[in-house]
């Protein structure tokens, strides 16, 4: 019964469907009695899994990576803030289907590849960075997403990038743009976001290439020369003729919640909005994509790793506002059905965050399909029985065996892979 849980339990399973509660994700540890409030308001009894029970100490510590190290260190305080507010918020309506977006956006993250390279390079040889391309492309890049926010998340995913520091500026800047656009925000501010976050990383031509292969495992001397690429890259933008607003990402996009961040340690709301949703897209890819040694997080686990730092490195009302845009298995995240097929996210629903749309590719057997199909999984359990229902059963990391959604071609109207005659099987 709710009334006899404690922190440190972790919760499995409601009394309730979890898309019809506020809890963003399924399965979490509760932190606080604010997580037994919330808990006793809306289910009489929860399920708990007793072998992942953690002592109330081990919740104030976290085994994590490089980029979370400074918060290790300084502990895990929570800060409280009021109500995120959004002045005027736009609700924007999906009108271009997804195989339409991805046909019309396919060069885009290749035309933001040359644009990063070439100002990269400039600045690496001591030249006057333009900004213009780039921000050109932060203004397509927005455009995309309001119009369709799966199409980018989904190219970013499938594609093909050797180079660490051009790919994390780009997924960076899509995670970000698709919570921004969640939240409400209007098209001037998308677009300071995405060119603040294109931007962020251009500090990092200042830093030795043997420091930056070493970024999971680095020094305590190693780290504090790493940590100078913000600065770095915020003078060197400086003369570029940059908003405010723009700069502001740049500068503060590794700020945390609770101070734990740099290059300033400020923290809660001293920290500007557009940094604080540019710093979660950041810690998110970080998650999923790292640098070096370290294996990835499937999507899933960095979901509910972030979770977990709501009111710590991230503000409590982002990380759910995130959560709610990208799901619980973000387009692209590669997952097993409880029947044992496999297949990829191509898109979700916020009223039915566990239940997504997926292109399965391979048969219970984990052996490749002829014809790959995309099954709703929303619209599969619509009237059938939590017995009978077809669910996620886990995310799987990418580059499984057979799972290869680059063969599948969703947008061409005469492939024998197009998304409309998959959506017809």
């Amino acid at each position: 019964m709710v009334q006899d849980l404690e922190v440190g339990m972790y919760v499995s399973d409601l009394d309730r469907p979890w898309h019809q509660t506020p809890f963003p994700i399924q399965g979490f540890y509760i932190r606080s009695q604010d997580d037994v409030r919330a808990l006793s308001s809306h289910c009489k009894w929860v399920m708990i899994d007793v072998a992942e029970i953690r002592q109330p100490k081990e919740m104030t510590e976290s085994n994590l990576p490089v980029f979370g190290r400074s918060a290790k260190r300084r502990g895990r305080e929570e800060i409280q803030l009021p109500p995120l507010s959004i002045r005027e918020p736009v609700s924007y309506s999906r009108d271009v289907p997804l195989d339409k977006e991805i046909k019309a956006s396919r060069r885009l993250l290749d035309d933001a590849e040359m644009a990063l390279q070439r100002l990269f390079a400039t600045i690496r040889d001591g030249g006057v960075a333009d900004i213009r391309p780039v921000a050109d492309i932060a203004r397509r890049m927005v455009a995309s997403v309001v119009r369709q926010p799966d199409a980018l998340l989904w190219l970013s995913r499938i594609r093909e990038n050797d180079d660490y520091v051009y790919r994390h500026s780009m997924n960076t800047a899509v995670w970000a743009l698709v919570c921004g656009r969640h939240l409400g925000l209007n098209e001037t501010l998308l677009n300071h976001l995405g060119l603040g976050c294109l931007l962020s990383q251009v500090g990092k031509c200042f830093l030795p290439q043997e420091l930056l292969e070493r970024e999971g495992h680095m020094s305590a001397d190693e780290y504090a020369q790493y940590r100078e690429y913000v600065a770095r890259g915020v003078a060197k933008l400086a003369d570029c003729g940059l908003s405010r607003a723009v700069m502001s990402v740049v500068q503060n996009h590794r700020e945390r919640h609770n101070g734990s961040g740099f290059p300033g340690g400020i923290r809660g709301d001293r920290i500007p909005l557009l940094a604080k949703v540019a710093g979660i897209g950041e810690f998110f890819e970080s998650l999923i994509a790292p640098r070096g040694a370290y294996e990835p997080m499937t999507p899933a686990k960095a979901v509910a790793m972030l979770y977990e730092m709501r009111n710590i490195e991230f503000q409590e009302d982002l990380v759910e506002g995130f959560i709610r845009a990208i799901g619980i298995y973000p387009t692209g995240s590669l997952v097993e059905l409880t029947d044992g097929r496999r297949g990829i996210v191509m898109s979700h629903s916020p009223e039915r965050r566990l239940w997504p749309r997926v292109m399965v590719m391979t048969d219970s057997h984990h052996q490749s399909l002829k014809s790959a199909k995309v099954i709703d999984l929303a619209r599969f359990n619509e009237d059938r029985d939590a017995s009978e229902s077809l669910t996620v059963r886990e995310c799987l990391p990418n580059g499984t065996e057979n799972l290869d959604p680059s063969r599948y071609d969703v947008t061409g109207g005469e492939s024998r892979w197009s998304l409309a005659r998959l959506l017809s099987g």
